[in-house]
């Protein structure tokens, strides 16, 4: 059996490379993944590519398999569909998403991988942890039917729960971004579009990703009395001022945060991380959600193609890094 394998790691804030590994044989219990496909968080792996993420946070921010610690160096990532070549009989030839980081191969517990359902594309299932995360924030946000809802930030967090939003009866949404192009992407996932001059207000609920003050601000701005912005954007080692005088009191008005390192409190009583994310592959049977995915890479490449995603020259929601082995959609 094949149990060589390759690892992206950032060796230095703003730069990355390939390291050649071999694996042990996986003990009993665990499961060897060849992968298929890996994707790139634009949002948070950028900011770890820069180096970004604050002293204060490192444990809060380490990634499920990381090696190494920020700001390098270290492997990081959390978005990886594989084929289980090894382990259990069951799950042999599977198709599994796992919450590791860019690599070839790897060996994890068995209870690290979920299995893909069978409607759901590899190439499409490298959203699940994105997807994951706008499950858990709509569990924080608690819309209703007939709510009047904005997402402002039209990045992979954003897309993700403007996409879950669509599907929900009676309301009025807008995916609300300053990027124009992003109304393409609005489209295909059957949402109105606006840019923050043009949005509507009087919104119930507001779901902000945009990782920028003048979005968070936005946010605010466009609520009604007594209207909740649900604050998903993560902002690394950046201060943020927020407009909390004027009418903030007066109208009553809520901000509060939401994480997917726990599961939110307000989901049904016994569901864990594993629901979770069983439910976020589920919702991934939606084409629609192919529209999130905006470039693909060798992995190869990717010590190439990660400093152009930070720096903005691969303008990107997820960009996808397809294995050598792939063969597969």
């Amino acid at each position: 059996m094949n149990r060589s394998a390759r690892a992206f790691w950032l060796r230095s804030p703003g730069h990355g490379e390939l390291r050649d590994l071999t694996l042990a044989a996986p003990a009993e219990g665990e499961v060897l993944v060849r992968a298929l496909y890996s994707g790139v968080s634009r949002g948070t792996e950028t900011l770890v590519f820069g180096g970004g993420v604050p002293h204060s946070q490192h444990a809060v921010m380490r990634a499920p398999f990381q090696e190494g610690d920020f700001p390098g160096p270290v492997k990081y990532g959390y978005l990886s569909v594989g084929t289980v070549e090894e382990g259990p009989a069951e799950l042999i030839g599977r198709t599994v998403f796992c919450l590791y980081p860019h690599q070839s191969r790897y060996v994890v517990p068995v209870n690290a991988v979920t299995v893909v359902p069978e409607r759901v594309p590899a190439s499409r299932a490298v959203l699940a942890g994105t997807v994951e995360t706008a499950v858990n924030a709509l569990w924080d946000a608690t819309p209703l039917i007939g709510d009047r809802i904005a997402v402002v930030g039209g990045g992979m967090v954003g897309c993700s729960v403007a996409a879950l939003l669509a599907r929900f009866p009676g309301v009025r949404l807008q995916l609300v971004d300053a990027d124009p192009a992003r109304a393409k992407t609005a489209e295909a996932l059957g949402v109105d579009f606006a840019t923050p001059a043009d949005a509507l207000g009087d919104c119930d609920l507001v779901v902000h990703a945009s990782a920028s003050e003048a979005g968070l601000t936005r946010a605010l701005q466009l609520l009604a009395p007594e209207g909740t912005v649900v604050e998903l954007s993560w902002y690394g080692d950046r201060r943020v001022a927020l407009p909390l005088g004027e009418a903030f009191h007066s109208r009553r008005l809520t901000l509060r945060s939401s994480q997917v390192g726990t599961v939110s409190p307000a989901a049904r009583p016994g569901r864990d991380y594993a629901d979770r994310m069983a439910l976020a592959l589920d919702l991934l049977a939606d084409p629609a959600l192919d529209a999130l995915i905006t470039g693909e890479s060798a992995f190869e490449q990717l010590p190439e193609v990660m400093p152009k995603l930070a720096a903005g020259e691969i303008p990107a929601l997820c960009h996808r890094i397809r294995y050598a082995e792939t063969g597969l959609t």
